[in-house]
This record gives C-alpha cells, sequence and structure tokens, in this order.
C-alpha cells in the first residue's frame, strides 16, 4: 500500500534555508558535469570524487545537528533496503556478465543474433528487443543487464561506439519500465492518483508509444549506413543458454535476484562442461563482483548525500516553491510534470521520486481538474525522462559500469528520453488524450 502524502508542504522553509539544502546537487553536477564539459573529457573527473566532495558538503551544511548525527543521517539513507537491494542486483549483474563472457556465452549470444539480422537492422533490433523485454518484466535494470553485455560487444565486433549501443538499451529499457503493468512505477503512479493500471496504460499509451516509434524511426535511418560486420569464429550455440534461462525467468516474473542467480549457476554449470574449473569459475566471478566496486561506492555516496538533502528539508523547498506557482489546467500539468522531475533529479529513483510527490500530485489534480489517469501519466512519464537522463542514475550507472565507459558517456545518444519529454509537452499544449479532458 502505497501512501499519499510524504511532505508536509504547509510547514514552510524560508529560501535561504531551501537553496542551502538543495545546494550539494550544484555542487555535484558543477564538479561532474560542468568541469567535465570545460575539459571536453568525462573520463577526467570521476564521478565518485565528485559525489566524496559533494556528500561532505552537504554534511557541513545540515546545520542544528552533531557531526556524529550528520554522519547517522546520511549512513542511514545510504544503508536504506532499496539501495542494499540495489547493491545485491550490481554483485550479482557483474558475477553473471563476467561469467557468461568468460565461457563465451555472450559471442554466441552475438554470432547468433547477427545470423538472423543484416547489419542495418542490428541498432533498431535491439532498441525493439529493449522495449520488449522491459514491457515484459517490468522493470529497466532487468533489461540492462541482460542486453548491455550484448550490446557492447556487438559494438566491438562492428568496431563501433560503444556509448551509443548503450544509449539504445537504456532507451528501450525505459520505454518498458514506464508503461509495463508490473513495474513499480506504474503501481507507485496509479496508486497514488487513484486510477487503474489498464486506464493508465491507455493513456500513457498515447505519450510513450509515439516516442518510441520516432526513436525506432530514427535508428532505421541511422541503420542504413552501417557496415558489414564479420562473424566470429563458429561459435557452440548451447551457451546462449544462460541468457535464455536470464530472458524466459524475468518475462516470467520471477524476482530479478533470482533470475541472476540462475543465469549464474546455467553458466557454471556451462563452464565445467567446458573444461573450466570451479576456480576458473569462481575467479571470473570474482573479477565480475570486483569491477562492480566503483559502481557501489558511487550508489552508497549518492543515497547518503541525497537523504542528507530530504533531512534538510530541500525536496519541502522545491514542492513548496512549485505548487505556488500553478496557474490553469496546462500549467497544474506542467507543474506535475516539472515536479517529479526535479524530485527525480534530487533523489536518483523515479519511483521514490512518484511516490514523494504522489500526495500533493494528486490534490493539484483534484484542483484544476485533471482526470488521474492523465496526472498518473505524467508523473510516471516524466520520472523515466530524468531517471534515463542523469548520470548517476541506477540503471545508467549499471549500463555503463558493466560496458566500462563514463557514466556520461551515453548522454548524447539518448534520443528516447527526449522523444518522451517532447510528447510530454505536446500532451500538456495540446491537452491529449482529449478524452481524459
Amino acid at each position: 500500500m502505497i501512501e499519499r502524502p510524504t511532505i508536509d508542504t504547509d510547514r514552510r522553509i524560508a529560501a535561504s534555508r531551501g537553496w542551502l539544502a538543495l545546494s550539494p546537487v550544484a555542487v555535484f553536477l558543477l564538479l561532474y558535469v560542468a568541469v567535465s564539459i570545460l575539459l571536453g573529457d568525462f573520463y577526467k573527473m570521476p564521478i565518485s570524487v565528485a559525489l566524496v566532495v559533494a556528500s561532505m558538503w552537504a554534511v557541513a551544511i545540515y546545520r542544528g545537528h552533531s557531526l556524529a548525527e550528520r554522519i547517522e543521517t546520511f549512513s542511514r539513507a545510504a544503508g536504506h533496503f532499496n539501495i542494499l537491494y540495489m547493491i545485491w542486483v550490481f554483485v550479482l549483474a557483474g558475477a553473471f556478465a563476467t561469467v557468461a563472457k568468460e565461457i563465451g556465452a555472450i559471442d554466441a549470444t552475438v554470432n547468433l543474433t547477427l545470423r538472423f539480422f543484416p547489419p542495418e537492422f542490428v541498432i533498431p533490433t535491439l532498441f525493439f528487443a529493449a522495449c520488449f523485454i522491459s514491457l515484459s518484466v517490468g522493470t529497466s535494470v532487468g533489461t540492462v543487464v541482460a542486453l548491455t553485455p550484448l550490446a557492447v560487444e556487438i559494438a566491438h565486433i562492428a568496431g563501433a561506439n560503444t556509448a551509443f549501443y548503450v544509449a539504445v538499451v537504456l532507451g528501450g529499457a525505459f520505454f518498458g519500465d514506464n508503461l509495463s503493468f508490473i513495474s513499480d512505477t506504474t503501481i507507485a503512479a496509479t496508486r497514488s492518483q487513484g486510477c487503474g493500471m489498464a486506464d493508465k496504460f491507455r493513456a500513457n499509451l498515447w505519450i510513450a508509444l509515439p516516442a518510441a516509434v520516432i526513436t525506432l524511426a530514427a535508428y532505421i535511418v541511422m541503420g542504413q549506413d552501417s557496415p558489414a560486420i564479420a562473424l566470429a569464429k563458429e561459435s557452440n550455440y548451447l551457451l546462449i543458454l544462460p541468457y535464455v534461462v536470464v530472458l524466459a525467468t524475468a518475462i516470467a516474473g520471477v524476482n530479478v535476484t533470482i533470475v541472476l542467480s540462475l543465469g549464474i549457476l546455467t553458466a557454471l554449470v556451462l563452464g565445467c562442461f567446458d573444461g573450466f574449473s570451479l576456480i576458473d569459475m569462481a575467479s571470473f566471478a570474482g573479477d565480475g563482483i570486483a569491477g562492480m566496486g566503483d559502481l557501489i561506492i558511487i550508489t552508497l555516496l549518492a543515497a547518503g548525500m541525497l537523504g542528507i538533502i530530504k533531512a534538510a528539508g530541500g525536496i519541502q523547498y522545491m514542492l513548496q516553491g512549485l505548487t505556488s506557482r500553478i496557474s490553469g489546467r496546462r500549467g497544474a500539468q506542467a507543474i506535475l510534470a516539472i515536479l517529479v522531475g526535479i524530485v527525480n533529479l534530487c533523489t536518483a529513483n523515479n519511483t521514490v521520486a512518484i511516490i514523494t510527490v504522489g500526495g500533493i500530485s494528486r490534490d493539484i489534480a483534484e484542483r484544476y481538474h485533471i482526470d488521474p489517469r492523465k496526472s498518473a501519466s505524467l508523473l510516471d512519464s516524466a520520472s523515466c525522462v530524468v531517471q534515463c537522463l542523469i548520470p548517476y542514475g541506477a540503471q545508467t550507472l549499471l549500463a555503463t559500469s558493466l560496458a566500462g565507459i563514463s557514466p556520461a558517456a551515453p548522454f548524447p545518444y539518448l534520443y528516447y528520453p527526449w522523444a518522451l519529454a517532447g510528447m510530454i509537452a505536446l500532451s500538456i499544449i495540446f491537452l491529449f488524450p482529449k478524452r481524459l479532458n
């Protein structure tokens, strides 16, 4: 059961205190994004260093508490159940990706894919596969785990830009995260706004489907110039079994940790039959887990910093400021999208952002006669746009960690979230779907 109001917007926060509470986000963005842009290289400034400095600043400006209490607030947010669960996923994903790669599962799967699809259709097929899988499994993280290693291998074989292929997977992953009936964002949006999942799906389809079609068309056009891809040597196609197990169990609705565990177990069995020893397999899994170290540190630092921002009143100040500037139905719908987007920017979790603003969004929707199906659709879609674009979101961090690239590298190639943002803007300006008005 999702509770409606989670923030008391009646308790006013002074502007000076509100901006100070939000300043750690500005410090992080200046250190990481601004410095990287100035240097022209997103690999120069490590995201972990930027987060360490921003986290120290967050602890320093959290006034009225002892240092021990500030660190406790930071640690409590970093150690939240959702964060630790995410870390379990990262650990298992790292182990699965490395074991599957070392036994030849990725090469076999890529070879099979390239035999069925000509080079010009590889990119749109990858995007379509990400859309289909994420819609089926209801999780962008699961889709990223399943497809990113394949996308990276295809990029290497084609001599193409790895960041571009990772961005294709990320875009498709968020299509399903936005629409799926079993997505946690869908559940949060529909329950907080008081509408049925099927009703929200139909309303949301008017926004997400055109964005996906536009993106797919762009990939089809771009794919026409793709060079021929030389297949690797003949593969043992039995080695694709770990991916078949992962996809089949994910689509069946099995928990992602169990999905990855079954994938690892399948890869271990195949590896042992293929001549690898148990010590070899353990070494592969260990290397994969170790490779997730930076990602885990970044996740803990970001969660702790954002926890202090919330405790200091930063999110409450945003809600207070934005809800005081509503004018008319279009303005109210725009505020709903902006509200959840900015909170998502500060929490790096689209589900948490929807839950945080759910209660006040429903009040705004009722006051300005916005259909609950439309408000739920706006909350879900806008949060997915921001979650896909931020370099410190879990999905982007996981995908880029698996690919071995900078978290900011896919940003210029994220076409789907921008297309989705455009459709959100059009749906607000022209108030469609009309039947919801």
